[in-house]
């Protein structure tokens, strides 16, 4: 059996090639005999207009393990954008979470113990894009690749302090650094 895992934390950046290709996760993972399962429990029990939690499928009727809520950064408003949420980059997710489990990150023998909180963000600028041309195939990859590596991150617990510290003044935030030339 492995350790005990009470919460871990991770977060991933993954951007396709196209402005919209963009997944920022926020994972947190624990047992489910412990405060993480009981957050997910409350999630999923209450729900909340706009930013409905729902479990990570492969489809309809076929859950993944561990259990994975999903959790949306941005109020949902939009059927359209709801089609998009809870079809492609769910089902990414979903992938993504079993690429973890196959690849070690996630022990075999915790997969029924442990669950995994999920806030996803998909750009709302996809609804600019008409239907018939959003990149399904390029969001279910890049949701996909960046489940798999936020959860990576979390059970590693990385980037470790000694990177942090090493690092901290070499590191610029984004958008911090496009407030300071004048571009937002």
């Amino acid at each position: 059996m492995s350790e005990r895992i009470i919460m871990r934390t991770g977060e991933a950046l993954v951007e396709g090639d196209k402005d919209y290709l963009c997944a920022e996760p926020e994972v947190v993972i624990g047992e489910l005999d412990g405060p993480v399962g009981a957050a997910l429990a409350n999630l999923i029990g209450d729900q909340v207009k706009g930013h409905t939690r729902v479990f990570a499928i492969l489809n309809s009727d076929v859950q993944v393990r561990p259990a994975t809520v999903m959790v949306s950064k941005v109020t949902v408003r939009d059927p359209r954008y709801t089609n998009i949420l809870m079809g492609t980059v769910q089902a990414g997710i979903a992938n993504g979470v079993l690429d973890a489990v196959r690849a070690g990150d996630i022990p075999r023998d915790k997969v029924y113990e442990l669950g995994i909180i999920y806030s996803v963000w998909l750009d709302p600028a996809v609804l600019s894009i008409p239907s018939a041309e959003v990149d399904h195939v390029g969001l279910f990859a890049v949701h996909r690749e960046a489940t798999a590596k936020a959860i990576r991150k979390a059970m590693r617990n990385e980037p470790i302090i000694e990177w942090l510290l090493e690092n901290q003044d070499k590191v610029q935030h984004f958008f911090h650094q496009q407030g300071i030339e004048g571009k937002i």
